[in-house]
């Protein structure tokens, strides 16, 4: 299809014309009422200028604690008390249930006595052997009764190993009466109580710590994005920030600004098959125990820097009835051009164009219901009322691109 000297298509120039055309017609005067005479419509511009923008991307996604431990016992018995208090903060290594431990002692007082027993045959059992080397060099005895002399004296010294061993896995076992949290956190409801029969690496878990300072934040986003976003930064349209290209911003259920920052840790290697997508996991400080494991939330993800970015007000842009943008401009010769537009995304209360702008041009804000393409106005330049409009190398909240 052929463009004309501006670059435009004629069809949408066409169409766009007509929509302008058709909503400034119901303007004019009423029926009977002469027209007023000839004036030149004053109109409110911004001058195009680029600046530094910093883009972000939110996305969905829900906490999970940094780390989880659930309690389970690793021996048999009787809980005899629990000594901590649901939904409170335990430390490493404080004790949690204490299992009846009498007949764990009683195991490892046995273990003890067999040791010792075989401790005290050693003794006796090396002597005769030794005797019998001696009296071997003279045949007072024969091999054979050495040879049974030295085996036992080596079966006494396995039987000391063996009861050794009994007696550390019955001393172990004496330790496991005693359940401590092997991490500091929050630990929840307790599924026992005092008088409670457990057995040893039982399914149901007594309680469950999780830490809860710092905490996961996993959002995932789609293939495609990072695509996108890989070729802008690798054709020049957006460049990394090395500075804090790894700070995230988490926005609450409530729409409130979490007050801590989180760090992005790692991008997930694989997609998935179902969803197209892959995750993105973010550690996030929590020092007040704000965020919970399984709160919904959103986090700002910076794309990159936008060094020549375009930001226009919303109310200088219309749309033709197909919906593509459209917004007119004062040339130098002082009259209202049209120009057709490509928008990124909304950034607050304005649009980042992609195309269809260029540096210096002046952008009609205001009175743009008195003006038609190619009719002669009056610039004046435009004061937004706002006072919390983006400034250049500002953090600004991401929107949907369009």
């Amino acid at each position: 299809m052929q463009l004309n000297k501006n670059g435009y298509e004629p069809t949408r120039w066409a169409v766009a014309l007509m929509a302008l055309t058709l909503l400034l017609g119901g303007c004019g005067s009423g029926q009977g009422q002469p027209d007023m005479p000839n004036q030149v419509p004053e109109v409110a511009t911004v001058t195009i200028q680029p600046q530094q923008v910093e883009l972000t991307t939110e996305l969905p996604g829900r906490t999970s604690p940094y780390l989880v431990a659930e309690i389970r016992p690793q021996v048999n018995g009787i809980i005899k008390k629990r000594l901590f208090k649901e939904g409170s903060d335990v430390k490493a290594g404080q004790l949690l249930y204490q299992i009846d431990p009498a007949p764990f002692q009683v195991a490892l007082d046995s273990a003890r006595a067999s040791l010792g027993k075989a401790q005290a045959n050693l003794p006796s059992i090396r002597l005769k052997t030794e005797r019998y080397r001696e009296l071997l060099v003279d045949k007072a005895v024969s091999r054979q009764d050495y040879d049974d002399a030295a085996a036992a004296m080596e079966q006494a010294r396995a039987e000391i190993e063996y009861w050794k061993a009994q007696v550390e896995a019955a001393r172990i076992n004496l330790g496991y009466t005693k359940v401590t949290a092997p991490i500091s956190g929050r630990i929840g409801r307790s599924s026992v109580t005092d008088g409670a029969l457990v057995t040893a690496y039982q399914p149901t878990t007594l309680a469950t710590i999780q830490q809860l300072d710092p905490i996961y934040v996993d959002v995932t986003q789609s293939s495609a994005e990072l695509l996108r976003l890989k070729r802008h930064l690798e054709t020049g349209r957006l460049s990394a920030n090395s500075k804090n290209g790894r700070k995230v911003c988490i926005l609450l259920e409530d729409g409130n600004l979490c007050p801590q920052q989180g760090t992005l840790q790692f991008r997930d290697v694989t997609v998935d098959q179902a969803t197209g997508s892959f995750t993105l996991r973010i550690v996030v400080p929590n020092p007040k125990h704000l965020l919970l494991p399984g709160m919904f939330v959103r986090a700002a993800v910076q794309e990159g820097i936008a060094e020549q970015a375009i930001l226009v007000p919303q109310q200088g842009v219309n749309r033709t009835p197909k919906g593509e943008p459209f917004a007119l401009i004062v040339d130098e010769a002082g009259k209202a051009q049209l120009r057709m537009l490509t928008l990124n995304r909304a950034i607050g209360d304005q649009w980042l164009v992609s195309s269809g702008l260029k540096t210096g041009e002046r952008l009609i804000v205001e009175g743009l219901m008195k003006v038609r393409p190619g009719a002669a106005v009056k610039a004046i330049p435009w004061e937004s009322a706002k006072t919390g409009a983006p400034a250049p190398n500002t953090k600004l909240p991401p929107a949907e691109s369009h």
